[in-house]
């Protein structure tokens, strides 16, 4: 049995693990997609010297409004919306908070300035993915 053939035979048992499963994999895609525009971002101006908070900030907002459209359209296929676009701008502005107080931390412990966003970046994944579950898929 081909990888797809079990995929498929476990997501006609167990839909709502599969649809979790493929979400999970669609979120994947597009942290590494809107990490790479951040990480571009921030190496280009640390390149000019600009001030490395000032550098993950702008590379952040970047990547913030690319996330936001695949976030809606790919990894939780839905349209736009005032509740889902609160509830994205909610968990990033925490998620900032944590990015870039990682940055500092792992910063101030010696991790140089092309390192630390990467550490930063893996870390900060897990937390948003929680939050951007509940802003999505959370019915009241």
């Amino acid at each position: 049995m081909s990888i797809a053939e079990s995929f498929k035979d476990y997501a006609d048992r167990h839909p709502q693990a599969a649809a979790t499963l493929l979400r999970l994999m669609r979120f994947g895609i597009v942290g590494v997609v809107a990490s790479a525009i951040h990480y571009g971002i921030y190496a280009l101006l640390l390149t000019l010297h600009v001030d490395v908070n000032i550098a993950y900030t702008a590379g952040f907002m970047v990547s913030l409004c690319c996330n936001y459209v695949l976030t809606t359209y790919f990894t939780f296929r839905q349209q736009p919306s005032a509740r889902n676009i609160a509830g994205f701008l909610g968990s990033h502005v925490v998620n900032y908070f944590v990015e870039i107080g990682l940055l500092n931390l792992f910063l101030w412990m010696g991790v140089g300035e092309w390192l630390a966003p990467i550490l930063d970046m893996a870390v900060a994944a897990g937390i948003n993915f929680i939050i951007l579950q509940v802003a999505f898929l959370y019915k009241r």
